[in-house]
């Protein structure tokens, strides 16, 4: 790592980063994008890759890296090192991100499959198979109630992982986002579905904004 800074911040290629660092902040994409092009390949391979383990994921980490570092790009301080080493952090905390999202979906569904599961199994006992069958076929029209009151983004994600049975990959594609977005989605659709389940405290002011 030690070869990997003393490269990155020579003299002469801190010079020629600052201009394009300049140029970028001015509005210049040829300047952004060449400091695409100069960094994000050791960004997806140093950082992204070995902390996500997944080309995929970190391809869809890489891309909010730089999405952010652009956005904020006016607050980067230079201090006489690269700019790689900004787009490093920015990198591992998106890193983490999705392993945070990853990991409370993870729950989410745990839990809501749980929860959802006597609406799917069979009855094991047929002399309560009257009794049962009108608690799930009336648990079944109050899902259908609780999705009709979900903004219809968390609706359609919803219907789609769980109704549709389409993969993770699959809904993402469908809604046209990112899989660690969809992740991220499905985790607060879930949520709102459990709140509007269970009721709002009283007084609670409920929001649908994703």
């Amino acid at each position: 790592m030690t070869e990997v800074s003393e490269e990155l911040n020579r003299p002469d290629r801190l010079r020629e980063e600052r201009a394009l660092i300049d140029r970028a902040r001015r509005g210049d994409r040829l300047a952004l994008s060449e400091l695409y092009r100069a960094h994000a390949p050791a960004i997806f391979a140093r950082v992204l890759l070995p902390k996500l383990g997944n080309r995929e994921a970190a391809e869809d980490a890489l891309s909010e890296t730089f999405r952010t570092a652009f956005e904020k790009l006016d607050t980067f301080e230079a201090r006489d090192v690269s700019l790689y080493f900004w787009l490093a952090r920015i990198a591992t905390n998106k890193a983490l991100d999705m392993h945070r999202a990853r990991a409370s979906t993870g729950r989410a569904l745990a839990n809501f499959e749980t929860f959802m599961a006597p609406l799917t199994e069979a009855p094991p006992d047929p002399a309560t198979l009257f009794d049962l069958r009108a608690e799930v076929l009336g648990a079944r029209e109050k899902v259908k109630q609780v999705l009709g009151k979900l903004n219809p983004r968390y609706r359609r994600t919803i219907e789609l992982r769980f109704v549709e049975d389409l993969s993770r990959e699959a809904c993402a594609e469908a809604l046209e986002v990112k899989l660690g977005t969809f992740d991220v989605l499905l985790l607060r659709a879930l949520r709102a579905f459990k709140k509007e389940w269970s009721g709002p405290d009283e007084g609670e002011v409920t929001s649908d904004d994703a």
